[in-house]
């Protein structure tokens, strides 16, 4: 099964570069399917300007391209906040991918690991920062109705039951089989400063 790594990077290119002005949210969706494997990922990006700033409670009101204005606390993994002003550009790109892999007969150990990654700007760079999270399950096959579409797994910590929309899925799908999934899911924030205004054109020369 090919990597999710792989998977997240492609989607962010899929989404149309956005220009340095407010936009409407772009989005981009994928679905690969292989025998006894599938993955879905979305990537989300969304734009919009800052319109006022608390520097004292690291406030930050963003207005975005549909006209909706909110407002959010720069955490301090928001490197070089002073940087900041009113005007920036803020882009924050969103991509989340599930993988699911069929392990005939099982076998192994129920599990659940999950890890956590944070990124921040460097000193001297552009404020922004970025998070990408991963959990990894291990789930046994307890059962499956491919009349219904659904199938539950019981987890190392409890059970669930799935629907699945391509009930095709659940053809090769036994009781007693196991479910490898991984999700991931990475967040990235920008702040791209406000261009300075251009220089007026000198006047003309007054005419002799």
């Amino acid at each position: 099964m090919k990597t999710r790594s792989l998977l997240l990077a492609t989607l962010l290119a899929a989404i149309p570069a956005l220009a340095a002005a407010q936009q409407p949210p772009q989005s981009a969706t994928f679905i690969e399917k292989e025998k006894g494997a599938v993955t879905m990922a979305e990537a989300v990006e969304l734009q919009g300007v800052i319109i006022a700033i608390d520097k004292n409670t690291r406030e930050v009101t963003i207005k975005g391209g549909s006209g909706n204005t909110m407002t959010v606390t720069a955490g301090p993994q928001v490197k070089n906040f002073k940087q900041i002003k009113v005007g920036d550009l803020v882009t924050l790109s969103y991509v989340a991918a599930l993988g699911l892999e069929l392990k005939k007969g099982g076998g192994r150990l129920r599990e659940r690991v999950e890890s956590e990654q944070t990124v921040a700007a460097k000193p001297g760079e552009k404020p922004g920062a970025g998070k990408t999270r991963t959990v990894k399950v291990i789930a046994d096959v307890t059962a499956v109705d491919a009349k219904a579409g659904t199938i539950t797994l019981r987890g190392p910590q409890r059970s669930a039951d799935l629907v699945v929309k391509d009930k095709e899925l659940l053809t090769d799908i036994r009781v007693g089989d196991q479910i490898f999934a991984t999700y991931e899911e990475a967040t990235v924030v920008s702040i791209t400063p406000t261009p300075p205004p251009a220089p007026e054109p000198a006047p003309a020369p007054a005419a002799q």
